[in-house]
């Protein structure tokens, strides 16, 4: 019988992480077991624990272990096993995992794009981190790419429906965004989807560590560091795009800008593993946004092929302009195996990475 392997966080100390080893059971009728390939570790990641409990990404791989969980991960992994006609042994999907050798699958609704996890445990969560896709019926697979893909792709939907998002609100009534955190994936693929609005000025906030390389992305008109944010024009209405999920930088946003502080977008952290509570803030409370909410309403607009075709067209754009050999936005490190994995999440949980590395484990 097959041994698996499964890295768990502790809950409470998200640094605190360790393997598992466990006989993997004989396949069920209507199961599929897929072994997980290589997966991508980001702050992303950290965020997802962080917000565990609260927006339930613990629940989608239940680890039986009462304080300790999964911490999600985005990756492809290769059908090993299967009982589930449509879905071969073989095939390669693209998806949502836990850092685990192996995940044990009940493919439902299984059409030539691919298949969403039936397990009964996973039917109350968020549909789109059920959906696994079939890379051979994938408009944007390229096999060259996977590392950008999964890198760029779970935290790029986040930016491309946050970047619809302000769009859709007309930003609010700003004239200027603020993002916080500005070095991050996330925040500047937002900015890059944004580029090129008349009358908007993008302003990345970051630290003195990091303030070649976002002045480097180019996709900023300005580029301010955290002690010098009250520099800041006060009057120009102003939105808040909050990376870093910082409370004393968001109440010094809040002060400086005062009633011309339109709207304070929190777009999660990796950092700050607290939700979002009410400080007392004068000007606009702060609002939790959630993608999957616009990602639902444009479904309901637009349809979800064109939903894909628009989001797709975007992805190629920006994995295009990350990977650029002449001037690239990002570099991949590749890890090997559970140990890499574990000093991986130390390094990202204490921020010491650079943000121009993009890291990969190849499981």
């Amino acid at each position: 019988m097959t041994m698996q392997t499964r890295l768990l966080t502790d809950k409470n100390a998200l640094n605190h992480t360790r393997t598992v080893q466990s006989p993997l059971a004989p396949l069920q009728p209507g199961e599929a077991i897929l072994r997980v390939d290589r997966v991508a570790v980001t702050t992303n990641n950290i965020t997802y624990a962080a917000f565990g409990d609260a927006m339930k990404y613990w629940d989608f791989f239940p680890t039986g272990e009462a304080g300790w969980g999964h911490m999600p991960v985005w990756g492809f992994a290769e059908v090993v096993a299967s009982g589930v006609e449509g879905v071969a042994v073989g095939e390669r999907f693209y998806g949502y995992w836990p850092i685990a050798s192996y995940l044990r699958m009940r493919p439902v609704r299984v059409t030539a794009r691919g298949f969403y996890d039936g397990a009964e445990h996973r039917q109350s969560l968020t549909s789109a981190y059920n959906q696994y896709t079939r890379t051979s019926a994938d408009p944007v697979y390229r096999a060259a790419d996977e590392n950008y893909q999964m890198l760029v792709r779970p935290l790029f939907i986040t930016s491309f429906m946050l970047a619809d998002f302000l769009q859709d609100n007309g930003f609010f009534g700003a004239r200027r965004l603020l993002f916080s955190s500005a070095s991050s994936k996330t925040a500047y693929g937002t900015a890059f989807c944004l580029a090129g609005q008349e009358g908007i000025e993008q302003v990345g906030l970051t630290s003195a560590r990091n303030s070649a390389f976002v002045q480097g992305l180019g996709c900023y008109q300005g580029r301010v560091a955290y002690g010098e944010l009250e520099a800041l024009d006060a009057s120009v209405p102003t939105l808040y795009v909050d990376f870093s999920g910082d409370e004393d930088l968001r109440a010094r946003v809040h002060r400086h800008f005062g009633d011309a502080l339109v709207y304070d977008c929190y777009a999660g952290s990796a950092q700050n593993t607290n939700f979002l509570r009410d400080t007392a803030l004068p000007g606009p409370a702060p609002v939790f946004y959630f993608a999957p909410v616009q990602i639902k309403k444009r479904n309901a607009d637009w349809g979800p092929e064109v939903v894909n075709q628009k989001f797709n067209a975007a992805q190629r754009a920006f994995i295009e302009r990350i990977s650029d050999a002449g001037q690239p936005w990002m570099q991949v490190q590749e890890h090997q195996g559970f140990a890499a994995a574990q000093a991986l999440v130390e390094d990202l949980h204490a921020g010491r990475l650079d943000p121009q590395q993009g890291h990969v484990v190849v499981l």
